[in-house]
């Protein structure tokens, strides 16, 4: 079944036609669960459609909200989604590469940095130029995701991702190599008593421990536990 050319959320909605990453749990996930308290500045990297900006939007109602978006009709369609909604005079999208920082960056450093970044590593490379560069590290990879982050983000700031279950360990030396702390990760488990398939973290510029813990979508297929029900009941129409 073709998926829908808009997505509607309870507050927003979202053209996702032309972006080359449709809104997905990945995103949602992210967006709901991100540390938006107390940020002033924050940043989406790779924001596609713009679900997650629109979403950290919707949470902070203060925050001045910039998206970074490398392939043009996503960026186009990033900033329809942007201008139609609540938060319209809150957020911002620019059409640049991450990695080209003195191209977009004003100087002033974020409290917030968001990103659900490319994650295939390896494995046949899609045909379409702009759906590989959303979905491989080819062009962004981890550390560079990683060193940048830690260039923008002001003392006392925090960076959010999403990234697959295999790439643990890479997470972990890059945040090391980086000058990051790790502190929460969070093992997302798609159905319960299966293995974790993603993972949500948090990296600080503070020094901190690292809290572990797991989140389990559903408890029986179809069937959502109350931890996810809690984290997305403001943003899914049937929640």
């Amino acid at each position: 079944m073709a998926r829908e050319k808009t997505f509607r959320f309870k507050r927003f909605e979202v053209l996702n036609d032309k972006t080359a990453m449709k809104v997905g749990t990945d995103g949602v996930l992210l967006g709901a669960w991100c540390d938006v308290a107390g940020a002033r500045r924050v940043l989406d990297v790779g924001t596609g459609c713009g679900v997650i900006a629109l979403m950290v939007a919707q949470r902070n109602g203060e925050a001045q909200i910039d998206a970074v978006e490398i392939d043009k009709d996503s960026a186009d369609e990033a900033a329809l989604n942007f201008s139609h909604s609540p938060w319209s005079e809150r957020l911002h999208v620019v059409a640049c590469d991450f990695n080209s920082v003195e191209a977009w960056w004003s100087g002033e450093k974020y409290d917030l940095i968001v990103s659900n970044p490319p994650f295939f590593t390896n494995g046949i490379l899609p045909p379409d130029a702009s759906r590989m560069s959303a979905r491989h590290t080819q062009h962004l990879t981890y550390g560079q995701l990683l060193k940048n982050a830690e260039k923008l983000l002001a003392d006392g700031g925090k960076m959010a991702l999403i990234t697959p279950f295999d790439n643990i360990k890479e997470i972990i030396e890059e945040s090391v190599f980086n000058n990051l702390n790790i502190s929460s990760k969070i093992n997302v488990i798609s159905v319960n008593g299966m293995s974790p398939k993603r993972v949500l973290w948090e990296l600080v510029k503070y020094p901190c421990s690292m809290h572990e813990s797991e989140l389990v979508i559903e408890i029986s297929p179809g069937v959502f536990s109350e931890e996810y029900v809690a984290l997305c009941k403001d943003f899914y129409l049937k929640m």
